[in-house]
């Protein structure tokens, strides 16, 4: 399989599996959980199995998860469809880091990071990472979130199956610009 098509089905699946399974007419189930098989058969691109699974090893950013018994599929984060990833709160690490555009930062550094039309903001451990999806949106500008403290106060934070820290809202008291690009 070449770059271009996984990219689509990556991208197809990420439609799917996290935003319109309706699209397909597909089902999740209240974990995000749906058969691959469903998928294969709605789908009106030449999937099987086997390339199913190349996309889901391939994918740097390890977005799906294939169930062990290897016959359902879901999205690891990221979802704006209500799902429950059955993650437990726990303890971040001092810092996470947030990348965005420029254009975003007054709203921001104002009202805080929104998870908007997903159910959590994502942070991550690195600025490499952070930097790398900031970029995606525009000119970048890096976002450092006192994590520590926002858990001493009472916010949950969840780490995703594929290590992206989630958590519900980033109030502005918590956020400190630390570099523009």
């Amino acid at each position: 399989m070449n770059e271009k098509e996984t990219k689509k089905i990556s991208k197809f699946l990420s439609l799917v599996l996290r935003h319109k399974p309706e699209k397909i007419g597909i089902t999740l189930d209240a974990q995000g959980w749906t058969s691959i098989e469903g998928i294969i058969e709605a789908s009106n691109l030449k999937l099987d199995l086997e390339k199913i699974v190349e996309v889901v090893k391939l994918n740097n950013k390890q977005r799906f998860s294939i169930s062990e018994d290897g016959e359902r599929i879901r999205a690891n984060q990221g979802h704006s469809v209500d799902v429950d990833l059955e993650l437990n709160a726990c303890a971040p690490p001092e810092k996470l880091f947030h990348g965005t555009a420029i254009r975003f930062i007054d709203s921001i550094l104002k009202t805080g990071l929104a998870s908007k039309n997903r159910n959590h903001v994502h942070l991550s451990a690195d600025v490499e990472t952070a930097a790398a999806v900031g970029r995606r949106h525009g000119k970048l500008v890096m976002l450092e979130i006192n994590a520590a403290l926002m858990n001493d106060e009472g916010h949950a934070f969840f780490l995703s199956e594929n290590g992206v820290w989630l958590c519900k809202h980033v109030p502005p008291s918590f956020i400190n610009q630390i570099e523009s690009s």
